[in-house]
């Protein structure tokens, strides 16, 4: 399955989330550490999609770790650090607990920072992360418009 043509400009907000068709993968240090044909994502005007994946199908521990943040939308986050080979990857993702009643669907589901792994997968194609240190999108090459983030955006 291909995946089809879509503008960061023409998603909602209030931001929406949607199960994800297609097989989303993550490897680090030569492993998979995440497989899963269950993964949800979240669409929000300007921003590159974040994916939120199933506990169950990460593959390595998680380990919380101290800090949260809040959305307007989804509540508060909590972040947890990927335990690979026994080496942490600090601060990798962020889940929430209880999220907000239009976002239940994410409960038991984590949103790995694509700039914290050495590759991510959505189908066959590979992600490029969203830029900037606060968002956790994952570009796809179908998208398009501009994606908070991006040089030029800062002060939106």
């Amino acid at each position: 399955m291909e995946l089809k043509v879509e503008n960061v400009q023409s998603y909602p907000r209030p931001p929406v989330v949607e199960p994800v068709p297609l097989r989303v993968r993550i490897q680090h240090n030569n492993q998979w550490i995440v497989d899963t044909q269950q993964a949800l994502r979240v669409l929000e005007t300007h921003h590159a999609p974040t994916y939120y994946l199933p506990k169950r199908d990460v593959l390595v521990p998680l380990r919380t770790v101290p800090g949260t943040s809040f959305c307007e939308w989804k509540g508060a986050a909590s972040y947890f650090d990927l335990l690979v080979d026994a080496a942490p990857i600090p601060r990798a993702g962020w889940f929430y607990a209880r999220p907000e009643p239009c976002f239940h669907a994410l409960r038991d589901h984590v949103a790995i920072y694509a700039t914290k792994v050495d590759a991510c997968f959505v189908g066959d194609q590979r992600v490029e992360p969203q830029a900037g240190d606060f968002y956790g999108g994952w570009k796809t090459p179908n998208l398009q418009g501009m994606v908070k983030g991006a040089p030029g955006t800062e002060h939106w």
